[in-house]
């Protein structure tokens, strides 16, 4: 399917502001909804909707799944630390130095990254965090300061691309450590972190009796059950229309028990010269890609969308289409520099009309 419009600038998929779309049963439900959010994980506005029983039964799984977010954000985080817990800022910190004894939630995560770079060919690599990090460095001074904002020098961004050898990366498991032996590498799981952890938060309240909900963790949402409980009732989840003059979703698509995940160029920038860059970084160029404004991915698990979603971004579309055609159980949408939505071939199934 391929619908031209033009001045679309990204799209995300969330429950915030009614991007959860919710229509009414025709009959009382057996159970009821409720929903809460929450600001303090993985920097991004989160959202839980569920139905249960009783308000009391609601809240303690909703405060479960918070702090196994928690937990995870503070496992992953590249920035701060924490009292009693190594994590990746700590790891990155004894690069050159010493390996790092961490708990399993890090080992599980990096040895997952490295799936996804073989399975990307590279283009989503984990021990890319020296060239991001200056990216990073410049947005912020570039969004505190926008008078002054500049580009990273392509000097300083090639020699940190020569510190990014995954093979550099030395994970035993038996020790539970990890060990960057480039002391310039520096890890940065941004691209597939945060739909990791929501895959894995998920698991674990769906197992601890959780049945029926939607969870949006910034652009990741993972769904479980039916809505309202009741089989087939799947779960309306709008892909917001980045015109943010428009009234209408872009559009819909009805899911249970799957994820979707998108990555967009409108998420996370700055500008520089009358020109926005953002954070997506192509490995080849070492600049921001410019393939696409943004890809949707739909998959049953969030974390290899979300490392899906970022990979099909630094490819064109045309590639990244003959790739998903391939795939099992995996749809995705694109929307192309141009403004033009393109779909695979059984995205339309999950489109609600």
């Amino acid at each position: 399917m391929r619908l031209s419009r033009k001045n679309w600038k990204g799209l995300t998929a969330g429950l915030l502001s009614g991007m959860l779309v919710l229509t009414a049963g025709g009959c009382t439900p057996p159970l009821q909804r409720f929903s809460t959010s929450f600001l303090d994980v993985f920097d991004t506005a989160s959202t839980i909707v569920g139905y249960a029983v009783n308000q009391q039964t609601f809240d303690q799984q909703a405060d479960d799944y918070h702090d196994l977010l928690a937990r995870y954000n503070q496992l992953y985080d590249i920035y701060n630390e924490y009292d009693g817990i190594n994590n990746l800022k700590t790891v990155n910190d004894n690069a050159g130095i010493a390996p790092v004894t961490v708990d399993q939630e890090i080992i599980d995560l990096l040895l997952f990254g490295k799936e996804i770079y073989e399975f990307s060919d590279g283009r989503v690599n984990i021990c890319f965090g020296s060239v991001l990090e200056i990216w990073h460095d410049y947005r912020e001074d570039g969004l505190s300061h926008p008078e002054k904002a500049e580009l990273p020098p392509v000097d300083l961004l090639q020699q940190a691309a020569e510190h990014t050898d995954i093979d550099s990366l030395v994970i035993d498991q038996q020790a539970s450590t990890v060990y960057l032996e480039d002391p310039e590498m520096r890890l940065d799981v941004g691209a597939i972190a945060k739909g990791y952890a929501v895959a894995q938060a998920t698991k674990t309240i769906v197992e601890d009796g959780m049945e029926n909900a939607a969870f949006s963790i910034g652009g990741n949402v993972s769904t479980v059950g039916w809505k309202e409980g009741k089989e087939g009732n799947n779960w309306v989840i709008g892909l917001e229309n980045p015109d943010r003059t428009a009234e209408d979703y872009l559009l819909t698509v009805s899911i249970s028990d799957r994820s979707v995940v998108t990555s967009g160029n409108y998420q996370r920038y700055y500008t520089v010269d009358g020109k926005q860059y953002h954070h997506i970084i192509d490995p080849d160029t070492l600049m921001p890609a410019e393939y696409m404004q943004a890809v949707s991915v739909i998959a049953e698990d969030s974390g290899f969308a979300d490392g899906l979603s970022t990979m099909l971004f630094l490819m064109p579309v045309e590639d990244g289409l003959e790739l998903v055609e391939g795939m099992d159980g995996v749809e995705a949408l694109w929307v192309d520099m141009d403004g033009t939505v393109v779909t695979s071939s059984g995205f339309d199934q999950y489109i609600n009309d």
